[in-house]
């Protein structure tokens, strides 16, 4: 079994590269979404793989990966947000896009290192049906948060739970085979 740094940098040198090349098709055009914009992208993806998983007919013959590669690189875009505020126009080169991309990647990865050493990498046990379900638990938590103008009174912010919802579905990705 390999090592979940190392599948983790496989899931997210994929989903890198699709964040690049949709840089060069629109640069940074998504800096104008509200952060409630982007969380709403994320649902629609999670809510999509909820309705895969769940639909024994598809109508278009596509698994998850691509809706997981989505809820990723949003809130990639979501933990931007948050730091840099939403812009009225775009105003970042393709490059400086890059440099904060992977600053809240390697952010991430840092916090899912952390939880695997103290959970003992209890996601290897689980389904991808219970990923995706935590994915829409967070993104219903952040909706919340969003509700109450961003205050909590004992609960983490939402940086925390766009960080959950990347590696939940990196965890996912690599159950699902795609590291391989």
């Amino acid at each position: 079994m390999e090592p979940t740094s190392v599948s983790f940098d496989k899931v997210i040198t994929v989903c890198r590269q699709l964040y690049i090349n949709k840089l060069k098709d629109y640069g940074c055009a998504w800096r104008i979404l509200r952060i409630p914009s982007l969380t709403d992208q994320i649902f629609i993806k999670a809510q999509r793989i909820r309705s895969l998983q769940e639909n024994e007919v598809r109508k278009i013959d596509e698994d998850e990966t691509s809706e997981f590669i989505g809820i990723i690189n949003y809130s990639v875009m979501a933990l931007i947000q948050l730091e840099r505020g939403v812009a009225q126009q775009p105003d970042l080169t393709n490059e400086e896009c890059l440099v904060l991309y992977d600053e809240k990647v390697a952010l991430t990865k840092a916090l899912m290192e952390s939880k695997n050493h103290d959970y003992g990498e209890a996601w290897r046990e689980m389904r991808v049906s219970s990923l995706t379900d935590l994915i829409l638990q967070k993104l219903l938590r952040v909706k919340q948060i969003e509700d109450n103008k961003g205050k909590t009174l004992v609960s983490e912010g939402v940086d925390a739970n766009y960080q959950d919802m990347i590696n939940y579905s990196i965890f996912a990705l690599i159950l699902m085979g795609f590291t391989k």
